[in-house]
């Protein structure tokens, strides 16, 4: 079976957040709540800004490396709190852990289809 396009940027994606240890790795499909700006949400977490940058430019570089996928967007990683890739309709949220303690978007998008990774 031939594996979709956006699969395969999603198991690249949670595979690279793996590799910089990113925690708590949860995939939320929008594709059913309507009215929305993309079609995923992939959203994790690192204990320190650096940890939170090392996982976000380690992201942005193995899917140019190896899908030729740039991003759209990319916005916070300078400071590191809550650094967002925009790959168009995948969405990546990687937080410092208070900082998505505090958003708690998984809880704002509850209706969402969620799959831990």
């Amino acid at each position: 079976m031939v594996e979709k396009f956006e699969d395969k940027i999603l198991s690249k994606l949670a595979k690279t957040l793996k590799e910089k240890k990113a925690q708590q790795i949860v995939i939320l499909d929008m594709r059913k709540n309507g009215q929305n700006v993309c079609d995923f949400f992939i959203i994790c977490h690192g204990q320190s800004g650096v940890q939170t940058q090392g996982i976000a430019s380690n992201t942005i570089r193995e899917l140019k490396q190896d899908i030729g996928l740039k991003p759209f967007q990319v916005e916070g990683l300078r400071n590191a709190e809550w650094i967002l890739i925009d790959y168009g309709y995948i969405v990546a949220h990687i937080f410092r852990e208070d900082i998505r303690d505090f958003y708690r978007l998984e809880d704002l998008w509850a209706d969402a289809e969620t799959k831990t990774v």
